[in-house]
């Protein structure tokens, strides 16, 4: 494609859209590059909302993901605080809420989730209840924190934005109360084993943590909010944060008419069913070729792996995307790294540091195939464990389970054969 007088509109600002925007010129897109987003911030990291965002005084110090002069070297065009309103396929022009319509040539649908609000009964009536997705939310909690009373916290949701929430705020001096619906945290997401070291771990802080248990009600009184858990118990919270999960942000590909799927469907290329619109990061569900399975990652690395792929394709380099995901969660003192998608799991293999205090990793076999690997406070689990998916190389389960046995390439092969 002569790009020199195209255009590619880029909706979503995060580090999907905006890596793309950069790796477009990187890759040699010579026309023009428009970066839409509602959020009047330069496009900063989103990893820190939960964590350090919480104790800052203003927008201001959130990190960028680029400074506002790259984007002004590689003249790409910002349209931050503005949102698209509609989209129209046949004409390839897209209508802002500024009153302006754009052209596009490209598009790249970098729309991200939403946080769902599940229907608890007087939910939409309190004003203590928050989100965390944006800066704007995260300094509303910070605001509610501030002024709370009491610094009773309820967090609804006991998967990893609602844990790290919880340290975040529990470190800050809240009193922190964890409602999760089902029978033991991170239910959907990690084994027996890594859920109870993280209850324990909250619990060793001080935060409350009620499994088996759901939001009922949220009922306001004239001594404060509560919110009434399915136990029959009535948890006082001055700020509530509900952190239940995600629905991809669709809206303008509905209006495109594009295939959608638990978000919206792309293939190897992340190009939707329309040639000239892309989709990529928390929005997109893409087939991946290693795990022969589709799916929706909501990871920074998937956003920033994709954009260079999408960036890729549009210029004309035809790529196809298949990046090992990877992950992280920080609570505490513990840093928890993840590598593979463990899903369809027959065994696992838990190896304990012995001389190291909170260390160990959680390894995932299909058989024989290493599929994933979780490790907490352990650099050198996540590495090795990265390189042996990556080769596929056969790792000895008897050996790996050993701890006495030294932690390297050469003493974990079973054999030099390779899954296939």
């Amino acid at each position: 494609m002569d790009t020199n007088t195209k255009t590619c509109v880029i909706v979503g600002a995060s580090h999907a859209g905006a890596n793309c925007a950069m790796e477009l010129r990187k890759q040699g897109w010579e026309g023009t590059i428009v970066l839409i987003d509602a959020d009047e911030n330069l496009p900063y990291h989103r990893p820190p909302l939960s964590k350090a965002y919480l104790s800052l005084t203003d927008g201001s110090a959130f990190n960028p993901l680029f400074a506002a002069e790259r984007y002004e070297e590689e003249n790409i065009t910002l349209a931050l605080g503005v949102s698209v309103t509609s989209v129209d396929a046949t004409t390839q022009t897209l209508e802002l809420s500024n009153g302006t319509s754009i052209q596009y040539d490209a598009l790249v649908l970098a729309t991200g989730a939403s946080a769902f609000v599940p229907p608890i009964a007087g939910i939409n009536a309190s004003s203590d209840v928050h989100v965390l997705r944006s800066a704007k939310d995260a300094l509303a909690i910070q605001a509610g924190f501030k002024n709370a009373r009491n610094k009773n916290i309820v967090v609804i949701g006991g998967g990893y934005i609602g844990l790290e929430t919880a340290a975040s705020l529990k470190k800050l001096g809240g009193n922190v109360t964890v409602l999760e619906r089902e029978e033991r945290l991170l239910a959907r997401v990690a084994p027996a084993v890594l859920a109870s070291f993280f209850q324990e771990l909250h619990t060793a802080n001080g935060v409350m943590i009620k499994t088996g248990v759901s939001a009922q009600e949220i009922k306001q009184t004239k001594d404060g909010t509560t919110v009434m858990g399915t136990d029959g118990v009535a948890y006082p919270a001055d700020l509530i944060l509900v952190g239940v999960g995600v629905r991809p942000n669709i809206a303008l590909a509905t209006q495109l008419g594009v295939k959608l799927d638990n978000g919206i469907t792309v293939n190897e290329q992340l190009q939707t069913s329309l040639a000239n619109v892309y989709a990529l990061g928390d929005v997109a569900q893409f087939h991946h070729p290693r795990y022969q399975k589709w799916m929706r990652l909501e990871s920074v690395q998937n956003a920033v792996d994709q954009a260079k792929a999408v960036a890729a394709n549009i210029v004309g380099n035809t790529t196809i995307y298949d990046a090992l995901p990877w992950f992280w969660s920080d609570q505490y003192h513990i840093k928890l790294q993840m590598v593979g998608l463990s899903q369809g799991y027959t065994d696992l293999v838990v190896r304990t540091e012995e001389d190291k205090e909170d260390c160990f990793s959680i390894w995932y076999f299909k058989d024989d195939a290493l599929l994933a690997v979780d490790a907490v406070n352990n650099g050198k689990a996540f590495v090795l464990g990265t390189k042996f998916i990556k080769n596929n190389t056969v790792v000895d389960k008897e050996k790996l389970a050993d701890a006495s046995i030294p932690f390297k390439p050469n003493t974990l092969i079973k054999t030099t054969t390779n899954v296939d």
